[in-house]
């Protein structure tokens, strides 16, 4: 009896799946499927890693099963097997929470009404996949597709700065080929000091590990006149990144820093004396000098900061990159540290920066890059230019306001990205392509 009642409403979830799976625009027939079923649910309420791991948990719960058939019940590995079954269903059991939770969330329920899927999963499934009353939120029907327009341009700039031409980076998550970044092209001249602007998920920091090389997309990136893909051995040593956090050794000196950064980053060749005046030189850039025999774990933020920047400009970088270098650095100190970084761009280098506070520095900026997501949720570029044109483009009197204009609606934000990135498309189509 008790078979025959776990069979129908077993046929009556996949009933019920096949029906919320439509109405999320999905294909039907993969509820027919079982463990692929759930793990399609997880996708269709944006939780597909839940969904894996409730996939493989319940193989290896299946798994477990199968070998106590061929094992005496009377014996040890038996229990030890009836154990390791009840040990994965619990994380088993908390992921398929999670993702009835999204489920609901999905359709604009309360999270409460997930307990009633945990113990009546298919009369619930029934519930929302039949009824009109239950419809999922617009945001979550379908795939998304932009309906802004790729510019289809290759800058060339004029062989002394950076030029990006950055057709398409994709990754695959859990089996789903993601598109991150699309269509970004741009030169940006020595000299200049950029911002990079973005609300969480543009792609920001994607972007930065494509022109870094770091993570390589479809796209060729050059300084000057050479590639750094293609001569990525070579020029990884003319490219500076500072990432947020540091990686200093707090019981060294400030000098065995920097002496330690150049013996990594300064070619072999460099003879002993020219290394240890390059030390010097870039700890007195940096106001370091003074300090050099202070051990890192004294420095206050401001110095460990700057400590941080002149590990990586020990080689004297032409593109210098900065994710975020004020975090954690009250005003007046980090208005110090932008203004250092504003006298590095002047002798002809190139700076891009992340920051969370722009607007308190963003005098000593010469352009701007903003990053947007569009309609798939793809980082595309809705401006890069000028600062001082920046706020007539979007209508905006701050980097504030015009974060909250790119921003999707879902995030607070106005949603106006698509409009941003398809008036900035046009814009470069009308210059000739030329940025």
């Amino acid at each position: 009896m008790i078979e025959i009642l776990t069979i129908i409403t077993s046929l009556f979830s996949m009933i019920g799946m096949w029906k919320v799976f439509k109405k999320f625009g999905k294909k039907g027939w993969l509820s027919l499927i079982p463990l692929v079923n759930g793990y399609k649910l997880g996708e269709c309420v944006r939780r597909e890693r839940d969904g894996f791991y409730m996939l493989l948990f319940t193989l290896i719960i299946k798994g477990l099963t199968v070998i106590s058939s061929f094992v005496d019940t009377e014996s040890l590995q038996y229990d030890m097997l009836l154990i390791a079954q009840v040990i994965f269903a619990i994380p088993m059991w908390v992921l398929s929470v999670r993702i009835y939770i999204g489920l609901v969330e999905a359709f604009g329920r309360k999270k409460r009404w997930a307990i009633l899927f945990f113990f009546f999963d298919w009369f619930m499934l029934m519930l929302f996949g039949f009824s009109k009353k239950f419809m999922p939120l617009d945001d979550y029907v379908g795939d998304k597709h932009s309906d802004t327009e790729l510019s289809n341009i290759s800058l060339l700039g004029d062989g002394s700065g950076l030029s990006v031409n950055l057709n398409k980076r994709t990754t695959v998550n859990f089996f789903k080929k993601l598109t991150l970044l699309r269509d970004i092209h741009l030169t940006i001249p020595t000299g200049h000091m950029v911002l990079l602007l973005g609300g969480s998920g543009a792609g920001k920091t994607t972007f930065l590990n494509a022109v870094t090389g770091y993570e390589k997309a479809d796209a060729e990136i050059k300084i000057g006149k050479l590639d750094v893909y293609k001569e990525y051995s070579r020029m990884k040593y003319d490219i500076g990144f500072v990432p947020q956090g540091d990686l200093m050794r707090d019981n060294d000196t400030v000098y065995r820093t920097i002496a330690d950064a150049a013996s990594l980053r300064l070619t072999t060749d460099m003879k002993p004396a020219e290394k240890r005046k390059r030390v010097e030189d870039v700890l007195d850039i940096f106001g370091l000098l003074p300090l050099k025999s202070s051990l890192v774990s004294k420095l206050s933020g401001g110095q460990r900061k700057r400590l941080s920047i002149a590990m990586e400009y020990i080689s004297f970088p032409t593109l210098f990159i900065l994710d975020e270098p004020d975090s954690g650095l009250d005003g007046v100190v980090a208005r110090n540290l932008f203004e250092k970084l504003r006298e590095i761009a002047d002798t002809g280098k190139i700076v891009i920066v992340i920051t969370h506070t722009p607007d308190r520095v963003i005098d000593l900026f010469d352009d701007v890059i903003v990053l947007a997501k569009d309609a798939e949720r793809t980082g595309r570029l809705a401006y890069y230019g000028p600062v001082d044109e920046v706020y007539d483009f979007f209508g905006k009197e701050s980097m504030e306001n015009i974060l909250l204009a790119i921003n999707q609606k879902d995030e607070g934000g106005e949603g106006r990205a698509e409009e941003f990135v398809s008036k900035y498309v046009s814009r470069l189509k009308a210059a000739g392509g030329e940025a």
